[in-house]
């Protein structure tokens, strides 16, 4: 309570005491006249009720609640966490990018294999040798997936045959050797780029090449021709180097420009290279 509130009190206090007869002379002593004061004396009896003026111009100050600074609140605070991801996800991405093009520790994709092509003659990856190759790994029953990336690896093979003539060379390894046969090979990749190779084998053989690639594949191996099922694999192609070296891998995420753009600067790079 205030030092003016316990004052105010005070005299009320007094002001009851004056009103009894016996102090009559109390109040001949001290001079006190009730009706000129009795007016101030009663509004200090509600000074717990209303709020003071003090009080008010407190709450002034400060100001009060409004939907409108609520609203404004939760934009602010909405804009930080928007920047801050936003912020958090080019760092995250300009580190993913410098470490793939990091000229250190290449992930270590591809080796000898043995296959056999669409045209039914071997292939294996000596045939690699000398140019560049896009190589992805999928069957022939896939029902999007597999389209979709080869499209993809289509139009950059042919973006790339417009700047630099024919030097990346697509291939399509099955994942699905029960039943992607040399002619379902055949009849399936000429849906596509009139040079890419699509490539089959024995279970054992499509095996080795995938793990030479680390391709995953969920084909069992008792698979017949004739059963029904899906194959689950990798959705990767992979870009490797004349030397058969692997250089970049893309994933579906990664839209054909994306891949234009690092297979247009690889190649630059290895003809600007001594």
């Amino acid at each position: 309570m205030s030092c003016q509130r316990v004052a105010l009190r005070s005299l009320c206090d007094l002001d009851l005491l004056l009103s009894r007869k016996p102090l009559l002379s109390l109040r001949r002593i001290t001079g006190y006249h009730r009706p000129a004061i009795s007016h101030s004396l009663r509004v200090c009896r509600y000074t717990t009720g209303p709020e003071s003026e003090e009080q008010q111009r407190d709450q002034s100050a400060v100001g009060p609640f409004t939907w409108k600074a609520a609203g404004l609140f939760v934009a602010t605070g909405a804009g930080l966490y928007w920047y801050f991801t936003n912020e958090k996800t080019k760092l995250q991405e300009h580190k993913r990018k410098q470490q793939a093009e990091s000229k250190v520790g290449k992930a270590r994709v591809g080796g000898p294999f043995a296959l056999v092509a669409h045209d039914g003659t071997p292939f294996t990856d000596k045939e690699l040798l000398g140019k560049w190759s896009l190589v992805y790994f999928g069957f022939t029953n896939c029902p999007d997936i597999c389209p979709d990336e080869l499209e993809k690896m289509t139009e950059v093979v042919e973006t790339m045959d417009a700047e630099f003539g024919p030097v990346v060379q697509p291939i399509f390894i099955s994942c699905d050797p029960a039943r992607d046969s040399v002619q379902q090979m055949r009849d399936y990749v000429s849906d596509f780029h009139p040079r890419m190779i699509g490539l089959t084998g024995t279970y054992d053989e499509v095996k080795a090449t995938c793990k030479a690639y680390r391709v995953y594949f969920s084909t069992p191996p008792d698979t017949k021709p004739g059963d029904d099922y899906l194959v689950d694999h990798s959705i990767f192609f992979y870009l490797m180097d004349p030397k058969g070296e692997f250089v970049d891998a893309f994933g579906k995420s990664s839209s054909a420009d994306d891949v234009q753009q690092k297979v247009r600067k690889a190649i630059q790079e290895w003809r600007s290279s001594p």
